[in-house]
């Protein structure tokens, strides 16, 4: 049995010690502990997202330290002020040399993490969230990029796949553009399932199993649509949430403030979590762990 966990934020601070934007360590940085327990917890495959321009060339570095890693190229809605407010398309060329730079190393292998946040206004409005994705959209067909999407979706799904069907999943020199995966799924089955018709995958984390009517969600989605994330260090299954009564693997945990190297930080996601992730698909899909394990990593 393995994983590959398609969705982990291992730029973030809190792998250097950092949290709640502190200016001060918590404690020693631990990636490297972060990463070998995965491995010893049967990954073998993990994408880093990526959300800037910055962050593509900072995960692409990362991405070269282990064959096993490898990473997402994009913007992220919320910083599309950020990367796209330039008045001239200096962005633009930008954004495409570190695809192209990621494609030719063999890392990159999607475009993201690309979308959009309704839920998250105040980091950037509805607009220019839009503006942002079309960019991208068409900078990936122009450049003919072909690589799968990786998706962000919050309280927006009926703009976002208006969007994806108008600038991307058109027919284009004889072919369409390849699908791609909604990651952090937690919308409705309505929702899922008009994806899944534009050959979309669903992405399940922990933010995607909190509710019954998201465990209901999953159990409704076919097993080959699915892909299996954590979105580390965020979206931890925690014993409030729903999907807590299927978690059978369980780590020890310190605080940050008592670090312990060997244990697992309370509030904070790892690639290693993972298995709860389909122990908790397969608990409510009436299946075995070992089954979810080996369609997701297919899928993936």
């Amino acid at each position: 049995m393995s994983f590959v966990d398609i969705g982990a934020n291992l730029l973030d601070g809190m792998y250097q010690g950092y949290y709640r934007g502190g200016n001060q360590p918590k404690h020693e940085q631990d990636l490297d502990i972060v990463l070998k327990r995965a491995w010893d917890n049967q990954l073998d495959k993990i994408i880093i997202t990526a959300g800037t321009v910055e962050e593509i060339e900072q995960a692409l570095a990362m991405s070269k330290r282990d064959d096993r890693l490898y990473c997402t190229a994009g913007v992220h809605p919320t910083r599309c002020s950020q990367e796209f407010g330039m008045t001239d398309d200096s962005w633009k060329e930008s954004l495409k040399r570190a695809i192209e730079q990621g494609i030719q190393q063999h890392k990159v292998v999607a475009l993201g993490e690309l979308g959009l946040d309704y839920a998250r206004l105040e980091f950037c409005d509805a607009e220019t969230q839009k503006k942002g994705l079309i960019a991208q959209l068409q900078l990936a067909r122009d450049n003919c990029y072909h690589l799968p999407l990786f998706l962000h979706n919050r309280d927006s799904g009926n703009d976002l796949l208006q969007i994806l069907k108008e600038y991307y999943f058109v027919e284009q020199n004889g072919g369409v553009a390849r699908g791609g995966v909604v990651h952090s799924f937690d919308d409705s089955l309505e929702m899922a399932h008009k994806f899944m018709e534009l050959g979309m995958y669903i992405g399940i984390n922990g933010c995607s199993l909190k509710t019954q009517e998201n465990l209901n969600v999953v159990r409704d989605i076919p097993l080959d649509k699915i892909m299996l994330e954590t979105d580390c260090p965020w979206c931890d299954i925690r014993p409030t949430h729903a999907g807590w009564g299927h978690v059978q693997t369980k780590f020890d945990v310190k605080t940050e403030k008592k670090y312990e190297r060997g244990c697992c930080v309370k509030g904070r996601n790892e690639p290693c979590h993972i298995v709860q992730v389909a122990e908790v698909v397969a608990g409510v899909k009436g299946i075995s762990v070992e089954e979810v394990a080996r369609v997701s990593r297919k899928n993936a």
